[in-house]
């Protein structure tokens, strides 16, 4: 209760200052830094989320699904279906699907363009100072002008504002009306190659122009959707869809690890629901 009272305190006086942060590293599915903010500095970033959430939610366009109540893999996924349905008028004509990951996601994160998109987004300035403090601890800690944590909830919410700039100028600058992103993941759609192509060269100078961040330069792909398109983790066909090849030994590792956890098992089972994977359910 003390250390709760002395935070409304400093929150107060503005003289609240941000901690360190616990390092460690993940490799699942890839090599990761997770950097964990302490019990307090952790409470203070659910309050923050909390009253920012449903304030920039209803900014965001409905075909961003990442870190969003209602929103999520399997509703991203469902409506890329629907998007190769209608662009293909259900399959009679071909379906181009442009592909995009942005490189280093997290780590790329400009904290001028951040703190400039916040002072256009927020009247408020003692959120903003709040929000400064927040994310500069991590530029000061690091000494770096770029980067938001990966363990911090606030991360989540920020990466989502930072990439609305680029949403709202794919919808109505390009209007691009077959676009899905889910975090540093995007498709677009379209029966046209050469319009996929033409948009792409845009985004390039779009991400970089305005939000200093570059597409994985291996991770950028223009293929028909009935030749299999891989995204979240599936690989989408017209009338199917197959789990990612290193998704599925992901999985298996996993439950070797943990053999006799239940919930991991049934977990898996759910996920599973999503594709065509009995024999998968059946090993299970």
């Amino acid at each position: 209760m003390y250390q709760i009272t002395a935070l409304h305190d400093e929150l107060k006086n503005k003289t609240y200052k941000h901690g360190g942060y616990h390092h460690f590293r993940i490799s699942d599915p890839k090599p990761r830094d997770i950097h964990k903010a302490s019990v307090r500095d952790r409470l203070l970033h659910h309050a923050i989320y909390r009253k920012l959430y449903p304030f920039f939610d209803k900014k965001f366009i409905a075909d961003s699904y990442s870190c969003r109540l209602g929103k999520g893999t399997h509703k991203a996924m469902s409506q890329f279906r629907r998007y190769a349905g209608k662009v293909s008028r259900n399959h009679t004509r071909t379906c181009w699907v442009l592909k995009c990951d942005i490189r280093k996601f997290f780590a790329s994160i400009d904290h001028r363009v951040l703190f400039s998109i916040l002072e256009r987004s927020i009247p408020d300035s003692d959120i903003r100072w709040l929000l400064q403090e927040v994310v500069g601890s991590f530029r000061a800690r690091l000494n770096l002008a770029q980067g938001l944590p990966l363990g911090n909830l606030t991360s989540q919410l920020l990466v989502n504002v930072y990439m609305n700039e680029f949403d709202q100028y794919t919808k109505h600058t390009l209007k691009a009306k077959h676009f899905i992103r889910y975090a540093d993941d995007f498709v677009l759609l379209s029966h046209n190659k050469t319009e996929l192509e033409k948009r792409l060269r845009y985004i390039v100078v779009f991400l970089w122009d305005k939000l200093k961040l570059k597409l994985h330069p291996n991770k950028v792909s223009i293929s028909t959707f009935a030749s299999g398109v891989d995204f979240l983790g599936w690989v989408h066909f017209t009338d199917h869809r197959v789990l990612r090849t290193a998704s599925k030994k992901r999985m298996q590792r996993r439950l070797r690890e943990q053999a006799g956890n239940e919930s991991t098992r049934q977990s898996y089972i759910g996920m599973l629901k999503h594709g065509n994977t009995e024999k998968l359910r059946q090993k299970i």
